[in-house]
């Protein structure tokens, strides 16, 4: 699309996307994936399609539509179209049960669910059936942009999962707060490669590329030792991941692979080591900036600068447009240095969790949206993101803050990835495990990762038991799986 045409198109409505992409450029490329390449006129269409079926189906303004699909472009298709209609989407991972998908369903309370063979309680609709409809003849619905867009289930670590509620102004906010912060525009190419059932791989990977004129192709499974041919086959200029990928990348063999068409890469989800950012920058050649969200706040609040300095061990500088605070547990906000909880405020802060008014009350506090993360801020203004409040490790009235740990043992070269959790202690209160695997080859041992600890580290923080793992268990989202950590840790009947 002529840049002339798109430096506005942030401020183009979701639902009116498609129609004003087509309108502008229809035979420039939007959307990929592995069976289906749609320039903007055929992304129009398919859109309009699904939209008619929708209409067909019952869903009106202010409905739900559950999709249970893995990532492919009718995922993308389906939330333009419910979007025409004024209805919202929830996403659903389609690696859950039955019973799991069906508690998402009912909760949300869709209308239709989108699927493939699929066994739930709900009208449920074929993804072949999404191109089959005519379009529908007249104008979409207009959209307020206070209506709900998107429901986005938190993986539940903490209780049943509840539906985060981002409404159009939320997530047309952030868009235009990614597009600014990564400096996108109509010549940037997406590799989708996050789930599309999380707000990164909507917000970072689709829509704000979408908006910006640009366009996306989504992959397959992820599967490091094919990525890079396929960074070198599509030619895109950005993707985005979490540390766990970045991680597999950096275990492969020397291959000859083509990835200058890259001009960044952006990690979110969990904090990254520093000796691991280095490593993906020197292996692809490009920079890597890592930032820092969460669903409730529409995806980023803070980012390294593409065009600044990048500070690794901290997520960068808040976003334009969002306050980023530091407070102590009375809400007052802490000076430079000093630890607290990180909230945030801004347009991009969600409307609050569906039907859990209690909960939202808790999470929402006069217009901040208490994320129940440990920062501080630096000399420089950058936020550094020390733990998670749940994860704080009180050992004998002494707080350990598993990242510290996590980030020495980091430092040998052996470790791919660490994870450190407490263990119930009936003297101490709390005492520390670690839980590490290995780089493919890499002959390191307990005795040699406790001998750096005990350099790196004050006695009282050290592991008393660091187990290694074939790979660390993950969430649906690629975060480290703490939960399942700590079960395992209360199994250990000795220290190592």
């Amino acid at each position: 699309m002529p840049a002339s045409d798109t430096r506005q198109s942030p401020s183009v409505p979701l639902a009116a996307l498609p129609e004003a992409r087509a309108a502008l450029a229809p035979d420039a490329p939007c959307v990929a994936d592995e069976a289906m390449r749609l320039d903007n006129a055929a992304f129009a269409d398919r859109v309009a399609r699904a939209a008619a079926l929708l209409t067909r189906l019952g869903v009106r303004e202010g409905d739900v539509v559950a999709v249970v699909l893995a990532n492919r472009a009718e995922l993308i298709i389906s939330l333009f179209a419910a979007w025409r209609l004024g209805a919202a989407i929830t996403p659903v991972n389609p690696s859950l049960t039955a019973t799991e998908m069906q508690y998402q369903v009912d909760d949300a309370g869709a209308r239709v669910v989108i699927g493939r063979g699929l066994e739930l309680n709900a009208k449920v609709v074929g993804v072949e059936e999404l191109a089959r409809e005519a379009p529908a003849a007249g104008s979409r619905a207009d959209v307020d942009p206070a209506a709900l867009a998107l429901l986005i289930y938190t993986s539940g670590t903490t209780g049943k999962p509840k539906g985060v509620m981002l409404d159009h102004a939320n997530i047309a906010a952030m868009c235009a707060m990614a597009c600014a912060g990564l400096g996108i525009t109509d010549s940037d190419h997406s590799l989708l490669i996050l789930p599309l059932f999380h707000v990164n791989g909507i917000v970072v990977g689709t829509l704000t590329p979408l908006l910006a004129g640009g366009q996306v192709t989504i992959a397959g499974r992820f599967s490091p030792r094919t990525f890079l041919g396929l960074v070198e086959r599509v030619r895109p200029t950005y993707f985005s991941a979490v540390p766990a990928m970045y991680a597999m990348l950096t275990t492969l063999p020397d291959v000859a692979s083509d990835t200058s068409s890259l001009r960044l890469v952006v990690c979110g989800a969990a904090p990254m080591p520093a000796e691991l950012i280095a490593r993906v920058e020197r292996l692809l050649d490009v920079v890597l900036v890592e930032g820092y969200g969460l669903s409730e706040a529409t995806c980023a609040s803070t980012l390294n600068p593409y065009d600044g300095v990048r500070k690794p061990g901290t997520v960068g500088l808040p976003l334009p447009g969002q306050d980023v605070r530091v407070v102590d547990e009375h809400g007052n906000e802490q000076p430079q240095g000093e630890r607290g909880e990180v909230v945030i405020s801004g347009p991009n802060v969600m409307r609050g969790y569906l039907g859990r008014p209690e909960e939202t009350a808790k999470t929402i506090i006069d217009g901040w949206l208490h994320t129940g993360d440990v920062g501080l801020f630096d000399e420089d203004g950058y936020l550094r993101i020390v733990d998670r409040i749940k994860d704080m490790i009180i050992r004998g009235g002494e707080n350990i803050y598993p990242k510290e740990v996590e980030s020495a043992l980091h430092t040998h070269e052996g470790v791919l990835e660490a994870a450190v959790v407490g263990r119930p202690d009936e003297v101490l209160g709390e005492v520390v495990i670690a839980y590490v695997a290995l780089r493919p080859g890499a002959g390191a041992t307990r005795d040699e990762l406790h001998e750096l600890c005990a350099a790196r580290l004050a006695r009282y923080k050290r592991p008393v038991a660091i187990e290694l793992l074939n790979e660390l268990p993950k969430n649906p989202v690629g975060k480290l799986d703490k939960p399942a950590l700590r079960r395992l840790a209360q199994t250990l009947d000795h220290d190592n």
